[in-house]
């Protein structure tokens, strides 16, 4: 939908910002090492630390009006929402370094695993214009999910940090144990579907990635303007666990109780109360509305970063493809 690269300048001033706890503190302990190698590599850098979400983006606000490209040093979570204040400023720019658990966003677009060497990406790296989801006003990067979903991530955010991003998987063991499937109500628009069913989980999703490479929606494209719903029926709890696997490969779509959806926008309800979890932090309560945000935030990505998936297994396609 959009072009591969765009031209823009490479940036001279950053801001790292920090969020000291994620990855169990791991993002705090390398900060003054990646602040260090982001200088040798010629840029004015300087460090700021977050408090919580919300001064994370006023930091990344404050960066953008001083012409600084803001750069996350942290999880999802951090990343979600520096883009969530830069997609209200014109022409700002967005770096990614992991530092969490999870890094999906990172893994998605080819960027690094180790925080040193992904500060070349911030060097010398292309600014790609990427879509995000949304949710009641609140813009994330990734996937938004819910249902069993919510239990897990509610249970992998309380888990000790030496899990590493084995804390998923144990998140969702955790919650399969006291797991009933939920009624749910999917509206599609467009094209306008109505989907009830029982199962586990609904997920939306702009990016490919969540749960620290868990490709539950392995077709999902950051620039076609889309959203891919994925919807998991009930089945029993050994085949449930069997098929977790699958769903590291990105296989678990040609599942029968897997179902792949594409919309703008989809309008979840449930018959019990869930919270929506959106990059690994709660978002909203269903009923709840997502809705994809087209090219609304410029990320540095490495020169030929792979966006497409190259999943053997296609999506089922709703009307709205190809519009």
């Amino acid at each position: 939908m959009y072009g591969d690269e765009y031209a823009c300048a490479v940036p001279s001033a950053v801001r790292l910002i920090v969020n000291p706890a994620s990855g169990g503190g791991r993002a705090g302990r390398i900060a003054p090492a990646v602040l260090a190698e982001l200088r040798r590599l010629g840029l004015a850098a300087r460090r700021s630390d977050t408090r919580d979400l919300q001064h994370a983006r006023a930091l990344a606000l404050e960066a953008a009006q001083d012409g600084e490209t803001a750069v996350a040093l942290g999880g999802d979570g951090l990343v979600g929402a520096l883009a969530d204040a830069l997609r209200a400023v014109p022409g700002a720019l967005l770096g990614v370094l992991p530092g969490g658990r999870g890094n999906d966003l990172a893994r998605v677009l080819g960027i690094a695993r180790d925080p040193l060497a992904a500060c070349a990406t911030i060097a010398n790296g292309s600014a790609r214009p990427l879509d995000l989801g949304e949710v009641a006003g609140t813009a994330f990067v990734g996937i938004a999910s819910v249902g069993f979903d919510s239990e897990a991530n509610r249970i992998a955010n309380a888990a000790p940090a030496r899990l590493g991003n084995l804390v998923y998987a144990y998140g969702a063991l955790r919650a399969l144990a006291a797991w009933h499937p939920a009624r749910f109500t999917v509206e599609l628009q467009p094209p306008g579907e109505r989907i009830q069913f029982t199962g586990y989980t609904v997920a939306v999703a702009s990016s490919r990635a969540y749960g620290g490479g868990m490709l539950i929606a392995p077709d999902a494209d950051l620039q076609d303007g889309l959203l891919d719903i994925v919807l998991i029926d009930a089945v029993g709890r050994l085949r449930f666990v069997a098929n977790l696997p699958k769903v590291f490969r990105g296989t678990h779509v040609g599942l029968p109780e897997v179902r792949v959806k594409r919309a703008r926008e989809v309008t979840i309800e449930a018959d019990r109360p869930f919270a929506l979890y959106a990059d690994g932090d709660p978002i909203a309560q269903l009923p709840a509305r997502v809705r994809a945000l087209p090219a609304a935030v410029n990320v540095l990505v490495p020169p030929g970063s792979p966006l497409r998936s190259d999943a053997s297994e296609p999506a089922e396609r709703s009307a709205i493809d190809g519009a």
